[in-house]
């Protein structure tokens, strides 16, 4: 009966990106209006927006949206959100705990999609890694974001972790920023989004759970760029152990 598991698989993840394609186009006009609004408050009300649309698309294709907090979470407070980067359903649960003012650092590659490119380009800061100008004023607008009491969100392996491991490596950005604005970093997990749609196979989408774990605060008062090496590894080693805590991983 392999065939048939098959056979529903497909239809589902036909169903998943016909429900998708039909809320880009009705939120398309919505997102183009708030653009009037300036960058500031009309960016804040498209995330409203595409949190809306993630938790309509997740209602129709059967994703349920759970949130798990070992620690203490102030929903008010400005942070450079953090989190583990495993598949391309990563963004639909990160939209989901907006609660505050937030921006998320995006590859601009996405951009190319139709229709949905010109929402991504409205939404997020985009950064093209190979091209030196682009992250440098991919940085000044993140920062021109903290300075606006607005939180901002990266992942800090820069691109899919396709190895065995918990994570990739860190690059810098992200805790330099936080340690230049002296803003905390609330890492997070994404634990189940690689069962959810695997980042080897467009079509793999299933329904199914996925879950947020928000992990400790890391203050950075007082830290200087001499410490950047220290903070990543200590972000790095707390996401690394929450992990384990969640997902089965080869031993260490």
């Amino acid at each position: 009966m392999r065939w048939l598991k098959d056979l529903i698989r497909i239809i589902y993840n036909i169903y998943a990106l016909a429900i998708f394609i039909v809320l880009t186009f009705f939120f398309f006009p919505f997102v183009m209006f708030s653009l009037l609004f300036g960058k500031l408050t009309g960016g804040n009300i498209i995330y409203k927006i595409c949190k809306l649309w993630a938790g309509i698309w997740y209602f129709f294709i059967g994703i349920q949206h759970k949130e798990i907090f070992e620690h203490p979470h102030n929903d008010a407070k400005q942070y450079i959100y953090v989190a583990n980067h495993i598949s391309y359903i990563d963004i639909p649960p990160i939209l989901r705990i907006i609660r505050s003012p937030m921006r998320i650092l995006g590859k601009y590659e996405t951009v190319k999609i139709p229709v949905f490119g010109w929402i991504y380009r409205a939404a997020v800061i985009l950064v093209n890694r190979r091209d030196a100008s682009t992250r440098a004023k991919s940085v000044r607008v993140l920062k021109a974001a903290i300075k606006n009491n607005i939180s901002i969100f990266i992942f800090p392996e820069g691109t899919f972790n396709e190895t065995s491991a918990p994570l990739k490596s860190f690059y810098d950005g992200a805790f330099r920023i936080a340690i230049e604005t002296q803003t905390p970093i609330k890492p997070l997990l994404l634990v189940d989004t690689l069962e959810r749609l695997h980042y080897n196979a467009i079509f793999s989408l299933t329904p199914g759970t996925s879950r947020v774990v928000f992990l400790e605060e890391i203050d950075v008062s007082g830290f200087t760029l001499k410490d950047i090496p220290a903070l990543k590894q200590k972000v790095f080693n707390i996401m690394d152990a929450g992990l384990r805590r969640y997902r089965e991983y080869p031993s260490i």
